[in-house]
């Protein structure tokens, strides 16, 4: 009842709930493009955090002369950067030969290095002598939310959409089809004539893009400046999100706002109760690893 009252209990944990909910189904919906392809793409972590990193560069564009027209090229400019990360993860997978998830937990650890350096060097606030966040964006460049309130009803539709969209495209179109021919089989794709680099490295691309769109939401709606650690676990989180789905789209939007209500509502556990703060971790490693054994179980009995 205490995790439930605080998830959706008012309208603040409400909004919390839904803001956490269209990140993790976002980087959901971009990891199951991949996983769909047959790649285990670990370095969502990173992406997200080069997300967030490009959207406070194109902030500061606009440092001093915010307008409307700021949002949809941070969220682009995010988006855009992130894809191309994602395309690094994919060189060195098509190309390199190196395993994905080698080379997507190599990436992770250089994103936050990257993210260490920039607020401790270029980025550091003037006259502060903190090294954990930078400098906080002016607060015309926050994405608007609702009155009271740390939802913005922007990141909520582009979540919906998004799914929606991952959704037709694995499930109706020819480069859906293709991704699950490579994921299946890549080399029998190949000669069925199916294009499998293309097709990896465009699963990459998709998965950057909605990653890149978490980071940049992360900054224009929760953080406003860049800070250590600012992906939240969500990539991690997604992962297991997308295993629980059985590799599916449409279970991806219940599944993610479980985790969101089992995240926030968690808080009330500590402070009502005295409870250590990592039980939440503990709940989530219980759920899976009960699912991963209970399907496991099918299967032997088949």
């Amino acid at each position: 009842q205490l995790v439930w009252d605080g998830s959706v209990g008012t309208a603040v944990k409400r909004s919390d709930t839904a803001g956490v909910w269209g990140s993790l189904a976002i980087a959901s919906a971009g990891l199951l493009i991949t996983f769909r392809a047959g790649q285990w793409n670990i370095g969502v972590e990173g992406q997200i955090v080069l997300g967030a990193i490009f959207t406070i560069w194109a902030a500061q564009w606009f440092w001093d002369n915010p307008t409307p027209l700021a949002f949809p090229i941070m969220l682009i400019w995010g988006m855009v950067g992130c894809a191309l990360w994602g395309v690094l993860i994919g060189a060195l997978k098509i190309w390199g030969g190196l395993n994905e998830i080698f080379g997507g937990l190599g990436l992770n650890f250089v994103a936050g290095r990257l993210t260490i350096y920039l607020i401790a060097g270029p980025w550091r606030p003037e006259g502060s002598s903190s090294v954990s966040t930078s400098e906080l964006m002016p607060r015309e460049l926050w994405l608007p939310t609702l009155e009271g309130l740390r939802i913005s009803p922007y990141a909520v539709v582009l979540a919906v959409l998004v799914l929606l969209i991952v959704y037709l495209l694995l499930r109706g179109t020819l480069w859906g089809l293709q991704l699950k021919a490579v994921g299946r089989n890549e080399q029998g794709a190949a000669l069925l004539g199916v294009p499998t680099q293309r097709i990896l490295f465009s699963a990459y691309i998709a998965c950057g893009l909605c990653a890149g769109l978490v980071g940049s939401l992360l900054v224009l709606m929760v953080r406003h400046q860049l800070v250590a650690n600012i992906s939240s676990g969500y990539g991690f989180l997604g992962i297991l999100i997308v295993l629980l789905s059985g590799f599916n789209a449409l279970p991806l939007a219940p599944i993610a706002f479980f985790f969101a209500a089992l995240g926030i509502g968690t808080v009330p556990l500590q402070l009502r109760l005295g409870l250590d703060s990592s039980l939440g971790g503990v709940l989530v490693g219980v759920v899976v690893l009960t699912y991963e054994f209970v399907q496991g179980f099918r299967r032997r009995e088949k």
